[in-house]
Formats: C-alpha cells, sequence, structure tokens
C-alpha cells in the first residue's frame, strides 16, 4: 500500500474542536518525538512541534520519516506539514511536502479574504485551486492536548474539522473519551484520557492516549500505524526490515491454476470485513456466510456490449474525466500521448484496449514507495501497479474516456502464493469495465478481488484490512451467487432499486503498491 498508507500517516495529526485560552496553548510549546510502528515493526520517526514566533503567530509542525522494505529493496519517504495561525487562532497557511524516492510533491495553502488559495506541485505540474476558507482554527491542530488539559468525562464528544491539502478538501470527524486510566510517567502518577476519533468519508478509526498535561503518548490508525511517545535518540533508531509486500498479504494453502486466464473463481475472506468492502456487480458477487464472507468472480466479455462512441455524454460519469492534482490529465503531454495512441478511433472500448496495452508495454515494473501521478509516470515510465493504473486513467480521461482507480487483491502464484493488495482500473465503455494494465489484461481475471473504487477516501477505508485478511480457496462449486442475485432482482420487479451507497466526488486519486 502507498497513498493509502499515506492517509494513515496524515491521520495521525487529524485533531478535534475545542475551545482554549492562551495560557493552556502556551502548556504545549515544545518538541517531541514518536517512533512510527507498522503492523508492530518500527518503519520511522516523527517529530511534532509547537512554537510562537515573533507575530505572536502559532506554528504546528509535523514531520514523518518511514522505511520500508519493499520486495527486498528499502524505500524511504518523508511527510511534512506545517500549519501557521494568527495569533487569534485564524489558520493563516499550510505547507506540505510528500517526498519519495522519485519526486517532492509540494502543497502551499494561503487563507485571504474567506478563501484559500491551494497551489499543488506534483510530478512538476503545477496546479492552483481557488475553496473557500476552511473552519480550521489553531485548536483544531492541538486539540488532543488542549482537551486533556480541559478534564473530559468518559462520553464526551467533540467534532472537529481540519483542511488536508493533500486530498484538497476540509475533513470532518468526531473525537469521544473512552476510558480514563492511571499511569506512572517520570515517576509521577497521571491522568490518561483514551481517545477514539473516526474521520469523515474513510470509515477508519483512530486512537489515542493522552496524558492530563496534555502530551501524547500514543496514537494508533486502524490497528496498523502507531506513533509512541520515545526520545530522540531511540525514536530514530529503525531498523524496519519486514516486507510490506509479503507480510500484507493473504497467502492460501491452495494454489490457483492459471491464474491469469482464470475465468471463474470462489473463495472464502475471513476477517475485517464489512459493508465498506462489498462490491457487488457484473464481475463479482460476495454474501455473507455466518463467519465469513463467500466471494464469487468472474470474467466478463466486454464485447458483448453495446458499443459507446466518442465523445461520452453521460452526465453521471462526467465527475470521472476531471483532471485532479494526481491524474493531470489536461495536461499537454498526456493529451498528446493519448491522442496518439488512439489514432482516429473513436469506440471508447478499442481505445481502452490500446491504452491499457501501450502503458504495460511501455512502463517498466518496479516496487515503490512513490506518490504516483500520471505525469511523472509518463516521464519516467518505470513503477508497480500504481504507476501503471494510475497512468492508464490519465491518458484514458485525456482520450475522453471516464475511469476511476480500484484497489483490492489479486492472486500471485510463486514460492508464496497468495492474494496481495494491488490496484487497476474501471473504465466507463457503456457500463464500468475492469482493465488492469499492469497485466495487459482488458478484461481482468477472475482473480481480482475489489475492495474499494474511486477516490482516496474510498481506498483508504480498506486499511483495516491490510495484514489481516485470510483466505482460502473454494471448489467452484455451490450456489450461482450472479444467478441468484438475477433472480432476486427480476422477483423484485422493474421499479425496484438497488441499495448501496453513494460515490462522492473524487479528491486527489490515490492507490496502492501491487
Amino acid at each position: 500500500m502507498k497513498k493509502a498508507l499515506l492517509v494513515m500517516a496524515a491521520m495521525t495529526t487529524l485533531t478535534s474542536l475545542c475551545a482554549a485560552d492562551s495560557g493552556a496553548l502556551d502548556a504545549l510549546l515544545g518538541e517531541n518525538w514518536y517512533g512510527v510502528y507498522m503492523n508492530g515493526q518500527k518503519a520511522g520517526y516523527s517529530t511534532s512541534r509547537v512554537s510562537r514566533d515573533e507575530q505572536g503567530r502559532v506554528h504546528v509542525v509535523e514531520d514523518a520519516k518511514f522505511q520500508v522494505a519493499m520486495s527486498g529493496a528499502r524505500q524511504d519517504m518523508r511527510i511534512f506539514s506545517e500549519r501557521i495561525y494568527a495569533p487569534d487562532g485564524a489558520l493563516l497557511e499550510i505547507i506540505s511536502e510528500v517526498v519519495d524516492p522519485a519526486q517532492v510533491s509540494r502543497f502551499h495553502a494561503m487563507v485571504s479574504d474567506g478563501e484559500l488559495l491551494l497551489q499543488s506541485t506534483v510530478g512538476g505540474a503545477v496546479k492552483e485551486t481557488t475553496l473557500p476558507a476552511p473552519t480550521e482554527t489553531v485548536n483544531d491542530a492541538l486539540h488532543l492536548g488542549l482537551w486533556a488539559r480541559g478534564t473530559p468525562q468518559v462520553g464526551d464528544v467533540i467534532n472537529f474539522s481540519v483542511f488536508e491539502p493533500l486530498y484538497e478538501q476540509e475533513v470532518a470527524g468526531v473525537s469521544r473519551v473512552v476510558g480514563v486510566e492511571e499511569r506512572v510517567l517520570n515517576g509521577v502518577p497521571t491522568k490518561v484520557y483514551h481517545v477514539r476519533t473516526a474521520i469523515d468519508l474513510m470509515a477508519i478509526d483512530s486512537r489515542s492516549f493522552v496524558a492530563e498535561t496534555g502530551l501524547t503518548l500514543e496514537d494508533e490508525v486502524a490497528g496498523i500505524l502507531t506513533q509512541r511517545l520515545e526520545a530522540e535518540e531511540i525514536a530514530k533508531d529503525v531498523s524496519y526490515s519486514n516486507d510490506v509486500i509479503v507480510s500484507n498479504a493473504a497467502l492460501v494453502e491452495t494454489p490457483v491454476a492459471d491464474p491469469r486466464n482464470r475465468e471463474r473463481l470462489r473463495l472464502a475472506l475471513r476477517g475485517p470485513v464489512n459493508e465498506n468492502h462489498l462490491f457487488n456487480d457484473d464481475r463479482q458477487r460476495v454474501v455473507s456466510r455466518g463467519d465469513h464472507h463467500e466471494f464469487l468472480s468472474r470474467r466478463i466479455d466486454p464485447d458483448a456490449l453495446a458499443p459507446v462512441l466518442l465523445p461520452v455524454t453521460e452526465e453521471s460519469v462526467a465527475r470521472h474525466l476531471k483532471p485532479t492534482a494526481f491524474i493531470q490529465s489536461d495536461h499537454p503531454k498526456l493529451v498528446e500521448k493519448a491522442r496518439e495512441i488512439a489514432g482516429e478511433e473513436k469506440n471508447t472500448l478499442e481505445i481502452s484496449r490500446k491504452l491499457c496495452k501501450w502503458v504495460h508495454d511501455n512502463v517498466r515494473s518496479s516496487f515503490s514507495a512513490r506518490l504516483s501521478n500520471a505525469l511523472e509516470v509518463l516521464e519516467h515510465r518505470e513503477g508497480d501497479c500504481t504507476e501503471h493504473s494510475v497512468l492508464f486513467i490519465g491518458l484514458a480521461r485525456a482520450a475522453g474516456i471516464p475511469s476511476r482507480e480500484v484497489a483490492g487483491l489479486i492472486y500471485i502464484g510463486g514460492a508464496q502464493p497468495g492474494f496481495y493488495f494491488h490496484q487497476w482500473a474501471s473504465v466507463w465503455v457503456g457500463q464500468w469495465v475492469d482493465m488492469d494494465p499492469t497485466f495487459d489484461q482488458p478484461a481482468v481475471d477472475a482473480t481480482h478481488v475489489k475492495l474499494a473504487e474511486g477516490d482516496l477516501y474510498r481506498q483508504a477505508r480498506i486499511i483495516p484490512i491490510i495484514g489481516n485478511l485470510k483466505i482460502e480457496v473454494l471448489p467452484d462449486e455451490g450456489p450461482d451467487l450472479f444467478a441468484e442475485a438475477e433472480a432476486a432482482a427480476a422477483a423484485a420487479g422493474p421499479d425496484a432499486t438497488g441499495a448501496g451507497e453513494p460515490e462522492p466526488e473524487e479528491a486527489a486519486p490515490a492507490g496502492n503498491g501491487g
């Protein structure tokens, strides 16, 4: 996982809204160091720093460095954020950087006259966006400490809102005090608050332990990423060697024969799977079986669809044509390349096939921890499934074909056979069709298990599954879940509407390495 893991890192800095006086805020000035752990193993460190400048402005700095192993190679990343607030607490400026092995992505937000001007520099392309000024104040940035110093009670709830430049929107959520305990800190008995936080749109919970002094002792996101207060020299001692690709996979005892040509597959899924991860469409069906979910998938034939020619005018999918900071589909280089590949073809399915093959043939496969964007991948033409899918989507949108990202699992054989986290794409060619440019599949094989689709927040919902999913390959016997669904739909009548959560407007797209 790549951008999805960045969500977790960012979540450790998301905070809640409460009132505080200057004295309470001054008590939080200073610097603290934290060890960062992924699945219980040291993966990096971070520092949190709060200060006042000569003008009375408050600076809140979060600086995290990660070291992970991907297929045997160490990958280094850095996430930096500085938020600057006026003496009255109003948000003035946000400076954010994501440094990966290939590039530095920069985000700079300035608040003035009721508006926020956001400048994003990704893959060398600069994008400027004007948005309404967020409601965030300094109390949001320091909520845990301020709240703890105010002596909250078990059951107390506080709503919050924080603007995140990476996602180009203000994120809302709620924090709740769920427990109080006593710990001995530096030889002194100290009251410690246990706080649970839920972030809107992500369906991910975090928990924090905060001393009555306002000092955060530990933050944990989705049971995977933990920040723990440590002395500087201990925090910086990182020797993370666990390979995130293998450790997060769902290994299986029964190998899948000929996976890339697999037409049909039945699985049992066990673990923290919930309604946020269950997708039922023409290609896959999932039903609850008590202690597990039964999954049935099939390869579909897109040639059976009625041809759809450019331009696509379907309003319901129009948002999937829009460029973003990470999918720069309006950039001249992407537009030119898409036209070159498409040629005179107007059939959206045939263009999609051409784009899928071109990306597969021209992007060299390698594992990376990059914050992927279409323009950078077009320039360097290297990366894993994230880079392949992001470039494919960028080219598809540039060609006028609605497209979106899909995250989930794919079966990989070899010495450690199992289902590995993967990313591919979906294109609208009269209906949504899953394509995988990593493997040059204009119709994905049956081993693709979709767990999320769409924007960054949607993909972040699979974070609790990482490293916690068990999969059993079942014989292809038993009820036909597709036939059952078709029968149920027929019985419901022509006026019945399918249930499902509406997809939100897209933010900065994200993905996960595979």
